[in-house]
């Protein structure tokens, strides 16, 4: 009896844990938590309704992926990449979205590629509207989509890890922020999806790596145009 209570209480201790884990990492994801940021255990504890237990252990697992930085005698803080971080990440990411974009091309007609063709529908729309901020959800979709349709459980593992440190939807919004950003970045996702709907592996991967050097480029700029204001 005494057994199976433990087990019923780790099994508590966990599930809170991952449920913490979860919505701070959406936080930091989302940009709520904006990079630099204060994580205060007896604050998050309040926040959450939950002891300090599993939010010292949500924040180790953060860290382990990148999310969260300790600094000893200092606190806990929302990570905030380097320059240099932001570029190595940026070309892991040129290289998988590369790869997914070909291998979703040489599938053929599978149902990410017509949810790409609706996802695109609903991104011309925006952009028509200027509405940057629904566009920049329809990006995340866009690429979820072709690392989805690439059918490769490895490389989406990889994926998403990367894409959690680069906190990718804060950095999407601001590349965003660039003159013409928006309907370039339109048009080069009709070129990549074009390649696809025509099984071009090759030049879907090309087209897809060339995009994503183009919104790094257009991240460092407003990184830079950021610091000037």
């Amino acid at each position: 009896m005494q057994e199976s209570t433990g087990s019923a209480k780790r099994l508590h201790r966990t599930s809170m844990q991952a449920r913490v884990a979860g919505e701070l990492r959406e936080m930091i994801i989302s940009g709520e938590l904006q990079p630099g940021a204060g994580l205060s255990e007896m604050a998050l504890s309040e926040t959450f309704g939950v002891s300090r237990t599993p939010i010292r252990e949500a924040l180790k697992q953060l860290q382990i992926e990148g999310l969260v930085e300790v600094r000893p005698r200092v606190g806990t803080f929302v990570a905030e990449p380097s320059r240099r971080e932001i570029t190595e990440l940026f070309q892991m990411k040129e290289l998988l979205e590369g790869a997914a974009a070909r291998l979703l091309a040489l599938r053929g007609r599978v149902p990410e590629v017509d949810r790409l063709e609706d996802t695109m529908r609903q991104a011309d729309e925006a952009v028509h509207a200027g509405d940057a901020d629904r566009y920049a959800e329809l990006v995340h979709e866009f690429h979820e989509l072709i690392v989805i349709g690439a059918d490769n459980s490895k490389l989406d593992a990889h994926y998403r890890t990367l894409m959690n440190q680069l906190a990718y939807t804060r950095l999407v919004r601001t590349s965003l922020m660039q003159p013409g950003r928006l309907s370039e970045s339109d048009h080069e996702h009709h070129r990549v999806l074009d390649l696809i709907l025509a099984k071009d592996g090759d030049g879907a991967e090309r087209v897809m790596r060339e995009h994503v050097r183009r919104s790094h480029q257009a991240v460092m700029a407003g990184l830079d145009d950021s610091k000037r204001g």
